[in-house]
């Protein structure tokens, strides 16, 4: 089968990989082109505070990137350099989140273009969880998409019902992630009836975990815990039932029996 041409667009360096890690190996693996494309550094995330210091907490996360990326077998990384709009209060004007879609969209619709771009992933409306960079990434990704005359958009997402049911447990267990509560995914992510795809990625999820690990940064945080950090704990056979597929939305295919194919519209048009 030809190969295909594959951007995925993401907000921040470790997004990749908690999302889509498992796709991106298994792509690559297949012969697929593979292009990892970052709005913006992370500059503004969270993270414990060595790795603020010096260059800054931003130098850090490009670093990890290019590590995460050569995990999964990405043939080409592109930092867009916008900056990083936080997750705390207001977005600070001229962030990624702020701009008018047209800007925040030329250097995608440029990169679309030039690599003769066969399917952009993106994420779902929300934003999976409602980080503004996030839904950002949805409205620019869509509207790049149509400039560029990409045939094939998906949202990269997680089946809301399953994600609901991991926080219940985990809930259960005093101090691993106390602010977190399984009501606050109501609207988060995507239900379960508009799922198209259920990508089987367990035989990758040794690679999946490799770029969790190049995420050393996402890992701690001065008070807390963080998902990347409560993921690696879990024992490699726990990580690889829990994280064995990926969840996605194609733009214009009617719901129905989740498919394990990314390109299937593609194969068949």
């Amino acid at each position: 089968m030809a190969p295909f041409t594959l951007v995925a667009f993401h907000a921040h360096p470790d997004d990749e990989a908690l999302l889509m890690g498992g796709t991106l190996a298994r792509l690559a693996a297949e012969g697929h082109r593979v292009v990892l494309a970052v709005a913006t550094d992370g500059e503004a995330g969270a993270a414990a505070s060595p790795y603020r210091a010096g260059s800054g907490l931003g130098w850090h996360r490009r670093d990890e990137l290019d590590r995460s990326a050569a995990a999964l077998g990405c043939a080409r990384v592109v930092r867009f350099g916008f900056p990083d709009s936080g997750s705390a209060g207001t977005a600070p004007k001229g962030s990624f989140s702020r701009l008018p879609v047209s800007e925040a969209a030329a250097p995608l619709i440029e990169l679309l273009r030039s690599e003769g771009a066969d399917a952009l992933t993106i994420y779902d409306p929300a934003g999976g969880y409602g980080h503004p960079d996030h839904q950002q990434v949805h409205t620019v990704g869509v509207y790049a998409a149509q400039q560029a005359g990409t045939p094939l958009v998906l949202e990269a997402t997680i089946d809301r019902r399953l994600i609901q049911r991991l926080i219940r447990i985990v809930e259960a267990i005093p101090g691993v992630l106390p602010q977190v509560r399984a009501a606050a995914y109501d609207t988060a992510y995507s239900d379960s009836a508009t799922i198209t795809h259920r990508v089987d990625v367990r035989a990758y999820a040794g690679q999946k975990r490799r770029a969790l690990q190049a995420h050393a940064s996402q890992a701690s945080a001065e008070s807390g815990q963080r998902t990347v950090g409560v993921l690696l704990k879990l024992p490699r056979w726990l990580f690889r039932r829990m994280l064995g597929h990926e969840w996605y939305v194609e733009h214009g295919r009617p719901p129905g029996t989740p498919l394990d194919d990314l390109f299937a519209t593609l194969r068949t048009s």
